[in-house]
């Protein structure tokens, strides 16, 4: 997985092997075992290579395409939950991984938000007050 999400995360930003090196402090050779499989960098250097492709370690060393439509690793703070279905009175069920990055819980209220142009964005009531306030204050 690693060494397809570095090839992946290199070609989408159309660096070569020797600009990622440059920007590591390592070698080109060092990059070519990283994307082969041969070898992996150390912690501190997948950290980098993580901020250097605005990606989260996690995903950088453990994200697959395979159940993730096949798209590539997501820029950091994105995420890609799966899809859904609408039931017959308009309700869907939030999958749980997306339930716990956002941290919503059974009874939280939430405020669907729209855009024709855009698409529809849920978010905790509670959130959407605050911010709201911090908008009516700032006038």
């Amino acid at each position: 997985m690693f060494a397809d999400n570095l090839l992946n995360l290199r070609k989408r930003y159309s660096m070569t092997q020797e600009d990622l090196a440059e920007k590591l402090g390592v070698s080109r050779q060092a990059v070519a075992k990283w994307e082969s499989g041969e070898t992996v960098p150390d912690l501190e250097k997948s950290r980098l290579i993580a901020e250097v492709f605005g990606v989260t370690l996690d995903d950088l060393v453990n994200f697959s395409s395979e159940g993730n439509f096949g798209l590539d690793t997501p820029p950091k703070g994105k995420h890609l939950f799966g899809i859904v279905t609408m039931g017959e009175k308009g309700q869907i069920v939030i999958p749980a991984r997306a339930r716990k990055v956002f941290a919503i819980n059974p009874g939280d209220r939430l405020i669907v938000l729209g855009d024709e142009g855009s698409g529809i964005a849920l978010m905790k009531s509670s959130d959407f007050l605050k911010m709201a306030e911090i908008i009516r204050k700032s006038k």
